[in-house]
């Protein structure tokens, strides 16, 4: 076979490609579709091995356009657009030896020295599945598919779809080429929703039910009753706003995430700010008989947009006095770096133990789902907090102490000399 041939051949794989492309929506059949083109490197070492193709080398005659064009050969121009592939490219023979891989194969199976070249694939992984996808191919003739799980340090999913390599007249495949699609992040994005439906689900029941309840008791003869349904209005009305809290909450997240909302920073006085959130809170923290200790200084300013940075501090100003201990004490102070502003909210309360700290600021995430209820906290104050921080460049984090209580820091990027719009 010319090398001419070769090269239509190619063409011809890369047009079915697309064409398969266009007509499968599956990720992974499309990204398989495209991969046919690289078939190609294979198909060169397939035919060097070929005892009757009629082509004594896989490098074969160099195309005149690539000869007039510092004769790069089809095998270092296959390599390397084999290489700049982010999917791992196992091309394997009859007898299951690999024959071609790329990098990012190479990177798979890192746990391998040397090359992966004419090594079996028994010697590559002793994942069964892998094994048995790429004998499917082989023995059944048909393109096969299979999610596997690799460990090696981390653990990672893939999507490995496989398909025989025939030749015109041949009757059973001579080898099968794999891609190994890394779908970790995809399968961690489809548990997050999982996980958020089924928490949204949840905290929308729970105030349901109450609501639904309520309004039965009522519809059963307790409106004529007038020492409770005030009570029984009253509880209806705080699950009322707990939904609507809720949704609004959700919203404000989405968009958030989304991008949709942005964030105008100016030169804020950081002061005024926290004066007004405390006098809000006054009357919630006078009730739990906790003590907000103002230790910003009356000149502090910082970058930032106003209301965001208003309600970021109102969360976590209102968590301090919520998860405080009766009679404690809520401390609010700043630090000013040379590249930021660090704002630092700190409780007396009972603090968080090492494996919640990792997760406080996910969607949901509540270390006492009971009492966080109880308090009327939705579970996503904190992750707002967090999402907004980052929009302003900066960041939210946390330090606790169990038994000692917590610090809840805003650090946020100075303005580098900016005064755009001057203070509000």
């Amino acid at each position: 076979m010319s090398g001419r041939r070769i090269v239509a051949l190619l063409l011809c794989l890369v047009s079915l490609a697309a064409l398969a492309a266009v007509a499968w929506w599956n990720p992974l059949a499309a990204l398989f579709a495209t991969c046919a083109a690289l078939v190609a490197a294979g198909l060169t070492r397939l035919l060097a091995s070929n005892k009757t193709a009629q082509q004594p080398t896989a490098a074969a005659t160099v195309p005149e356009s690539l000869n007039k064009n510092d004769a790069v050969s089809p095998s270092a121009l296959l390599d390397a657009t084999m290489n700049s592939m982010r999917e791992g490219v196992l091309i394997v023979d009859s007898e299951m030896r690999v024959i071609s891989s790329n990098s990012a194969a190479r990177n798979i199976f890192a746990g391998v020295e040397g090359k992966l070249e004419e090594r079996r694939l028994t010697e590559l992984t002793r994942n069964p599945a892998i094994h048995d996808v790429f004998r499917a191919a082989l023995e059944e003739g048909e393109r096969a598919e299979v999610k596997v799980e690799m460990r090696r340090g981390d653990r990672r999913i893939f999507d490995l779809g496989v398909a025989p390599l025939r030749f015109a007249g041949a009757g059973r495949a001579r080898g099968a080429i794999g891609v190994f699609f890394d779908i970790t992040q995809l399968e961690r994005l489809e548990r997050v929703r999982q996980e958020f439906l089924s928490n949204v689900s949840h905290e929308l029941r729970t105030p349901l039910t109450a609501i639904i309840a309520f309004v039965e008791t009522l519809e059963d003869g307790a409106m004529e009753d007038a020492e409770h349904n005030r009570r029984f209005l009253n509880v209806i009305r705080k699950n009322a706003e707990r939904m609507h809290n809720l949704i609004d909450d959700i919203l404000e997240l989405s968009s958030i995430e989304a991008g949709i909302v942005t964030v105008e920073p100016r030169a804020v006085r950081l002061a005024s700010v926290i004066e007004d959130i405390t006098t809000a809170l006054a009357s919630r923290a006078a009730e739990r008989r906790v003590t907000l200790h103002n230790e910003i200084e009356n000149g502090a300013q910082v970058y930032a947009d106003a209301r965001r940075l208003e309600q970021m501090l109102t969360n976590l100003l209102d968590n301090a006095i919520k998860f405080n201990r009766e009679g404690g004490r809520v401390t609010i102070r700043h630090e000013a770096n040379a590249g930021s502003d660090r704002i630092s909210i700190t409780d007396t309360g009972d603090g968080i133990s090492p494996e919640h700290i990792e997760r406080i600021f996910e969607r949901f995430y509540r270390i006492d789902r009971a009492r966080s209820r109880e308090m009327g906290g939705t579970g996503l104050g904190l992750a707002i907090v967090k999402h907004l921080a980052r929009a302003h460049d900066g960041e939210a984090t946390v330090q606790s102490t169990p038994g000692e209580g917590s610090t809840f820091i805003i650090e946020l990027p100075k303005a580098d000399g900016r005064s755009e719009g001057g203070c509000l």
